[in-house]
């Protein structure tokens, strides 16, 4: 069964190093975390299966890895220094503040209905590039990594000869000043996104929409997310952002209720639009913010009418952060083992899990079986498969207990028999069935590279 208080992942992550508390020996800050030993690992994995089946996997998408920092034309043009804001509200009696639509005009703090009139917040990071500091260097940590995409277009279709359709994927670190980040790493002020811009001919769009749609929806269950934990919301026309024609969301069931995991939105051509120049020569479809400053047509030649036209852009966006939240929160079991025991166990899908083995010694004080422990983890390190760990406890019942608990999906224990029986053998542990086979060393590298395909 999967986690049912957010409490409970809470807990794990922190005891087992998986994510902290941002500066946590000075009280912390708010709405900020880290990712520990293991956490790294989980959201690297996470990152890998997005891009492995989002480039690799295609012929029809390249990667861009942009600055975080970000010209103050780009986010004006692009409409986020005027739009981009949460309605904010203060409360007169404990001085708390919040967002407007999320408290129905009741402070959660301390019950009071004495709130400000809500008032627009603004959400990007201001900063200044340079050493002097005025309006002219005014530049703003990117509150999403799409506008780069966007503003490259051009240099990327001029270095890869590409055609329409194709998409630019990136993922990256984005910043938003959240007036109330809450629910652990599901709202905060620091996170990362996986988007990809799909660029289609205008005419194509609506067929391209429904098609990322599906797919996004395949590549969660290909996770690990049951397709009865999480439901497709199309968005009614007056709840849609005013650039976009049809919006998506993929939303699943977490701890808190259920809220987006994941948006597929059909763009329109508004973007390449803000920041194309001469507009006037383009059919544009979306209203654009009239633009005098770029330097770059960004079009491409329709080669069936002979003309150059203004792509749409369908766009597949997930949170890097909500994903690892949803997959342990799926992943999340209480077992009881008959007896009074029990065990916490994560059943990660294995390709996402942190560390794919764990060597463990039967007695971490012989020297022999401990030096042939060392000579399997250096051998199975050079498979390529992920992280192998040596778990060097010495209780070999609390290291299984521990490695289901990190999600593990096999345990290798060397033992005696492993020093004096020919062919040499190890004991392999399945971390969801708790059963346990013997296989010969030399059967490792070829049983491992099967499991593990």
């Amino acid at each position: 069964m999967a986690a049912t208080q957010m409490e409970q992942l809470v807990s794990l992550c922190k005891r087992r190093g998986f994510i902290f508390q941002n500066s946590d020996i000075y009280g912390g800050l708010q709405g900020v975390y880290d990712y520990g030993p293991l956490g790294v690992e989980l959201k690297n994995n996470i990152k890998a299966a997005w891009w492995r089946a989002m480039v690799y996997e295609r012929d029809d998408v390249e990667g861009l890895d942009a600055a975080i920092l970000t010209n103050r034309k780009v986010l004006h043009y692009s409409g986020h220094e005027d739009t981009f804001s949460d309605p904010m509200v203060d409360c007169r009696k404990c001085k708390g503040r919040f967002r407007a639509d999320q408290i129905n005009g009741v402070c959660p703090n301390c019950g009071s209905t004495d709130l400000t009139e809500p008032r627009p917040f603004n959400l990007m990071f201001k900063t200044t590039v340079g050493p002097v500091v005025d309006e002219d260097n005014i530049a703003y940590l990117r509150p999403e990594t799409a506008q780069a995409i966007f503003t490259q277009f051009k240099n990327v279709v001029d270095s890869t000869s590409r055609k329409l359709p194709f998409g630019i994927a990136q993922i990256g670190k984005s910043f938003r000043n959240e007036i109330t980040p809450k629910n652990f790493i599901f709202r905060v002020r620091e996170f990362e996104q996986a988007e990809l811009e799909f660029f289609v001919k205008p005419g194509e769009d609506e067929k391209w929409h429904e098609y990322w749609k599906q797919a996004r929806i395949d590549w969660w269950v290909a996770q690990g997310l049951p397709r009865d934990r999480f439901r497709v919301y199309d968005q009614k026309p007056d709840e849609l952002a005013h650039y976009a024609k049809a919006c998506s969301d993929i939303e699943y069931a977490f701890p808190h209720g259920v809220e987006e995991l994941e948006g597929i939105a059909n763009r329109r051509d508004y973007d390449l639009g803000n920041h194309t120049k001469s507009q006037e020569e383009f059919n544009l479809e979306a209203h654009c913010h009239k633009n005098p400053d770029s330097t770059a047509k960004l079009c491409v030649r329709d080669e069936e009418n002979n003309k150059w036209i203004v792509p749409f852009v369908i766009e597949p966006s997930m949170g890097i952060d909500r994903a690892v939240l949803a997959i342990l929160t799926e992943a999340y079991n209480e077992e009881d083992l008959g007896g009074g025991n029990s065990r916490i166990v994560l059943k990660l899908k294995k390709h996402l899990a942190p560390i794919k083995i764990a060597i463990v010694p039967l007695k971490k004080n012989s020297p022999e079986i401990m030096a042939k422990c060392h000579e399997l983890k250096q051998s199975l390190m050079k498979l390529g498969i992920g992280r192998v760990a040596l778990e060097n406890t010495g209780n070999i019942g609390k290291a299984y207990r521990r490695h289901d608990e990190v999600g593990t999906p096999l345990c290798l224990t060397v033992d005696f028999e492993t020093l004096e029986q020919q062919p040499e053998t190890v004991t392999l542990r399945d971390r969801d069935t708790m059963e346990q086979i013997r296989i010969a060393t030399a059967e490792l590298p070829a049983y491992l590279r099967e499991y593990f395909a």
